[in-house]
C-alpha cells in the first residue's frame, strides 16, 4: 500500500525537472512512510511513497525492467489477493523473479498480458506503467475504486496521482474550483470521474487509460452487469460463505501485524469471526479493536438511525471469537480538536466529511496504527448485501432521486442551511442532483421477464454499488492512509459483488430483514445477539460538549469577517447556528457548524480559486 505520482510531458526531457518530481511525491509521505523512490528517463518522471506490507526488502519502487526495445517501468499502490497464483502461472510461462513482492508480479503481468492484466488482477489497486517500447503510460484502478487514483491532461501529457495534492504540487496544476466543483461538494451524488478541482479527473474504477503522443484513451475492463441468478435459497447461502471465507483467508496475507475493525455490527463481526477461525487453525489469534465515545454506552440515547450502543455488542463478539480486542474511547475535546479537522482535510484534499463521524475514524486509525499495520473493515457489506434503511424505506423506493439523499437532510443535516442565498440560487443543486441520478440510472440492465418491484431494488442496489459506496471507499482510504494504516475491505471483493447484486431482492431479504444472505451465511460464527440486531449506522457522538466546543470554535471564525469563507457562506445564518442553545443542537443542525469549519480551514490550506460561472 502505497502512494503513487507522476508526470508524462512528450515535448521535454523531465530530467531537468527532479525537484518537481520530488515536490509531488512528498505530497505522498503519510501513504508510504516506510520508503521512497523516483526514477526519471527522458519524458516521463515517476514517484513512489511506500507502506511496505508484503516482502518487506524487496518490494521498491519505481521497479523496472530493461527490455531490448525500451524500459518498463511501474509505480503501484495497493494489494493484489491473487498474486500467488498469478505468480505460479507467470514463472510457468518463463518469468523469472527476484522479490517475494506482488508488485513484481503485476509488473512481469504486464510484460505478458499488456493492458489485460487488469481482467486477472483480484484485489484493489491503483498503479501506472511506463511502457518505453511503445513510449505510452497506462495507468489501472481497481474495479471498486477502493484505491484513489486522479489525473490532470497538460498540453503534451499527463500528470497523475494517487491523491490531487500531489498533482496540484505541480506548477502546471491550477487550485481552481468551478461552480460545477461546487455542485459536487455540496451533494452527495459521487458523479463518475469528478474531482471537483478544475481540470482534474479522477481515473473510473474498473478502467484503464492510456496516454500516448496521440492523446489520452479509455477502456473500462469491468462493469458491475445484469446476469440470471440460477441458485435457490440454500445454494445462494453457501455460495456467500464459500467467497467469504477465500476473501478472508486471502485478504490475511501480510509480512506485519493485521487486526480487525470491530463495530459489533452484522458486517465486521462476521469479518472478524471469520478470521478468528481461519488464525486460530494456525495458532493465532485476531487483534480486534472499535470506537467508542467518553459516556456513550452508559448514557446512551436511540434515536432514528441507532437504537442501541455499539459495546455489548462489540464485547460479545470479542468474547465469542476469542479476540484480543481493545477499545479506542474518545472525548468531544479530541473530536473537534481542529488540528484532527484539519488533518481530515488534508486527507481528503477537500471539505467533504461527516463532523464527528470523521474525526473518530482518523483517531481511531491513529490508535491502530501504533499497533497494526492492516485492518480488515466490514465496509461496503450494506451496499453489497442491502443493510441500510432506504433499502426497506417506501418513500426512499420509490422516489425519483438517489435513496440515501431522500432522508439525508433529516439525518445528517442541510448545507444550504448556512450557504449564501444567491449561491444556493447559482448551485442549483435540486437540477445537478436530478441529472446525476438520470444518468446513474440510465444504462442499468433488466433481466426478461423481471418485474417493476425487482427491477427497482435492482436500481436502488446499483445506484449504491456505483455512487454511494464510492463516497465511504474514498473516505476510509483517506483516513487510514493519513496515518499510514493499510485498510482492506473483503466486502468489495468483485466476486461477491457481481454474485450478491445479481441475486433477487426475494434472496436477499427472504426473511424480511436487512443483509439476510450475510446473516443466515455467518449464522455458525456469530453471537445470537448480534444475528438478532438491528443494523446501526457507524457511531456518532451523543457528547453535548462536542457542539459547545463547535460553537466555540465558529464564533472564532465569526470574529474574522474577512474570512473567504463568508464568500460562500451566509454569515448571519452561521452566526445563528454558533448562538443556538445546545440542547437544541442535533446531529443533523451540527452540520451547519461542521461544514463552516471544514470550508473555512480547506481555504486557509489550499487557498483555491473560486470561479463562478
Amino acid at each position: 500500500m502505497c502512494g503513487i505520482t507522476g508526470w508524462v510531458s512528450f515535448d521535454r526531457d523531465l530530467r531537468s525537472a527532479s525537484g518537481t518530481l520530488d515536490a509531488m511525491t512528498e505530497t505522498m509521505s503519510c501513504r508510504g512512510p516506510d520508503d521512497r523512490g523516483t526514477w526519471i528517463e527522458g519524458p516521463v518522471a515517476l514517484g513512489h511513497r511506500r507502506l511496505a506490507i508484503i516482502d518487506l526488502p524487496g518490494g521498491r519502487q519505481p521497479m523496472t525492467v530493461r527490455t531490448p526495445h525500451g524500459t518498463v517501468a511501474l509505480v503501484y499502490s495497493g494489494e493484489t489477493y491473487n498474486f500467488t497464483e498469478l505468480r505460479r502461472e507467470l514463472t510457468g510461462r518463463g518469468h523469472e523473479f527476484t522479490t517475494g513482492s506482488d508488485t513484481e508480479v503485476v509488473l512481469r503481468g504486464y510484460l505478458e498480458w499488456g493492458e489485460a492484466l487488469a481482467e486477472r488482477l483480484n484485489g484493489m489497486y491503483a498503479f501506472a506503467v511506463w511502457d518505453g517500447r511503445h513510449d505510452k503510460l497506462v495507468m489501472v484502478r481497481d474495479r471498486m475504486g477502493i484505491k484513489p487514483f486522479y489525473c490532470y491532461e497538460t498540453p503534451d501529457g499527463v500528470l497523475f496521482g494517487s491523491e490531487p495534492k500531489a498533482i496540484l504540487a505541480n506548477p502546471l496544476a491550477r487550485a481552481r474550483v468551478t461552480t460545477d466543483g461546487l455542485r459536487e461538494l455540496f451533494t452527495m451524488v459521487k458523479t463518475p470521474g469528478h474531482a471537483v478541482w478544475d481540470g482534474m479527473r479522477e481515473i473510473e474504477p474498473g478502467t484503464v487509460v492510456t496516454v500516448d503522443r496521440a492523446g489520452l484513451h479509455r477502456h473500462v475492463y469491468w462493469r458491475l452487469e445484469t446476469r440470471p441468478h440460477p441458485d435457490g435459497r440454500d445454494a445462494t447461502v453457501a455460495r456467500v460463505r464459500e467467497l467469504l471465507d477465500d476473501i478472508v483467508r486471502r485478504q490475511l496475507v501480510s509480512d506485519v501485524p493485521r487486526c480487525t475493525l470491530l463495530s459489533g455490527g452484522l458486517d465486521s463481526s462476521a469479518m472478524t469471526a471469520i478470521a478468528a477461525r481461519q488464525l486460530g487453525e494456525a495458532g493465532e489469534s485476531v487483534r480486534s479493536f472499535a470506537v467508542d465515545f467518553v459516556g456513550q454506552s452508559e448514557n446512551f440515547v436511540a434515536d432514528a438511525l441507532r437504537s442501541t450502543p455499539d459495546t455489548p455488542y462489540v464485547h460479545d463478539v470479542a468474547k465469542a471469537a476469542g479476540t484480543d480486542h481493545r477499545d479506542i474511547v474518545l472525548d468531544s475535546h479530541a473530536l473537534a480538536d481542529p488540528e484532527v479537522r484539519s488533518a481530515m482535510i488534508r486527507a481528503r484534499d477537500l471539505p467533504m466529511g461527516f463532523g464527528d463521524m470523521d474525526a473518530s475514524l482518523y483517531l481511531l486509525f491513529r490508535e491502530i496504527r501504533a499497533h497494526s499495520t492492516v485492518a480488515l473493515s466490514g465496509e461496503s457489506a450494506d451496499e453489497v448485501f442491502g443493510g441500510y434503511l432506504q433499502f426497506f424505506d417506501e418513500e426512499a423506493r420509490a422516489a425519483d432521486t438517489f435513496p440515501w439523499m431522500v432522508r439525508f437532510a433529516e439525518h445528517f443535516g442541510d448545507d444550504a442551511d448556512v450557504l449564501r442565498p444567491d449561491l444556493t440560487a447559482a448551485l442549483d443543486l435540486p437540477a445537478y442532483v436530478r441529472r446525476g441520478y438520470d444518468t446513474a440510472v440510465a444504462d442499468i440492465g433488466r433481466l426478461d421477464g423481471e418485474s417493476d418491484f425487482e427491477f427497482r431494488m435492482r436500481t436502488i442496489c446499483h445506484l449504491h454499488l456505483t455512487r454511494f459506496v464510492r463516497i465511504l471507499l474514498d473516505r476510509k482510504d483517506r483516513a487510514s492512509m493519513a496515518v499510514g494504516l493499510e485498510v482492506r475491505v473483503p466486502f468489495c471483493d468483485h466476486r461477491l459483488v457481481e454474485y450478491v447484486y445479481n441475486a433477487p431482492w426475494s434472496l436477499k431479504s427472504f426473511d424480511g430483514r436487512e443483509k439476510s444472505l450475510l446473516r443466515e451465511a455467518t449464522a455458525d460464527v456469530l453471537p445470537q445477539s448480534v444475528y438478532d440486531r438491528v443494523k446501526s449506522p457507524y457511531p456518532s457522538t451523543q457528547d453535548p460538549k462536542y457542539a459547545l466546543a463547535l460553537q466555540g470554535h465558529v464564533k472564532d471564525l465569526l470574529a474574522e469577517p474577512a474570512h473567504p469563507v463568508f464568500g460562500l457562506l451566509d454569515r448571519d445564518r452561521v452566526l445563528r447556528a454558533a448562538s443556538r442553545d445546545v440542547p437544541q443542537i442535533t446531529q443533523a443542525s451540527r452540520r451547519g457548524l461542521e461544514r463552516t469549519l471544514d470550508l473555512a480551514l480547506w481555504l486557509d490550506l489550499y487557498k483555491p480559486e473560486i470561479a463562478l460561472n
